[in-house]
């Protein structure tokens, strides 16, 4: 593949199963230079202050956070390269994301809606996900009875990996309005879902599904995202999370989020999470009539 420009990326259009997790930036610019992403920045979590060229091409998306700017240019070209940028707020809680451009076709997408259009085909959708993320098909076809035993299995998964990563866990808590406002397991299981929820947002986006349309999911307008982002939940969020917690010195809370992010973007990479999803995505929007659940 012939690459152009300063970083040898100018031109490329790299898949995302080849790509490299993440990049966190914050309190600084992010403009265009020499056909080049830049960034300038006063410093951060121990980045000094200057100015640092970003391979945007082979990243999957920026997480930018507060005091941050960007210039038209740097949309421009990122949603040129499919390169995936969310805003998040103060210690990376609260998400808003702004997608590379729509999918050069929309067979996916009709697909998606001809699937969330038809009760029977949406509770297949809605059974097909709980089996993935229950590891079997339960026979029931009660929404409300497949919720309730998920949530069952959920709180024995906290427990269990709690326990193997060897620390104490109290429950799940969240205060959407004072989400920092609980323990450390619980705080790292935020900014470790925001990491997840970013990864599900560029896979929805890249297979041309439409992110609105949820089978467990209703009121968000992200809903399809959030459905992707619960499947790995248990094999990225919570195992991220709590190996953060462990290796986060308590005397030292404010290094969580830092750490957190360093080890999301690690296994992202490890386990090519975003082409998984993808996976996952094609798989359940594309199966066939014949393919219908008992």
């Amino acid at each position: 593949m012939y690459l152009k420009g300063r970083l040898g990326l100018e031109s490329a259009r790299v898949p995302h199963a080849d790509r490299h997790g993440m990049m966190w930036l914050a309190y600084g610019n992010l403009s265009v230079r020499d056909g080049t992403l830049v960034f300038q920045t006063a410093g951060f979590d121990g980045v000094p202050a200057g100015r640092y060229d970003i391979p945007f091409q082979v990243i999957s998306f920026l997480l930018l956070g507060p005091g941050t700017t960007v210039t038209h240019d740097a949309l421009r070209l990122m949603s040129r390269h499919h390169t995936g940028l969310f805003a998040v707020g103060e210690a990376g809680v609260r998400l808003y994301a702004s997608l590379p451009k729509p999918p050069d076709e929309s067979k996916r997408a009709r697909r998606h809606a001809t699937l969330w259009g038809d009760e029977r085909r949406r509770l297949d959708a809605v059974r097909r996900m709980y089996a993935w993320r229950l590891g079997e098909l339960v026979p029931s076809a009660d929404i409300a009875v497949l919720r309730g035993i998920e949530g069952a299995r959920a709180k024995e998964t906290y427990r269990q990996l709690a326990a193997q990563f060897g620390i104490t866990w109290r429950g799940r808590r969240y205060d959407r309005e004072n989400p920092l406002m609980t323990d450390m397991p619980n705080q790292a299981i935020n900014h470790a879902a925001v990491a997840c929820y970013a990864a599900a947002a560029v896979a929805v986006n890249a297979v041309g599904c439409i992110p609105q349309l949820g089978f467990i999911h209703e009121d968000s307008g992200e809903a399809f995202n959030l459905d992707i982002a619960d499947l790995f939940r248990d094999s990225f969020t919570i195992p991220v999370a709590f190996q953060a917690v462990k290796s986060v010195n308590p005397s030292q809370p404010d290094t969580l989020e830092r750490t957190v992010r360093k080890l999301a973007s690690a296994e992202l990479r490890k386990a090519k999470l975003i082409s998984v999803m993808i996976d996952r995505i094609k798989e359940l929007i594309d199966a066939d009539d014949h393919d219908r659940l008992a």
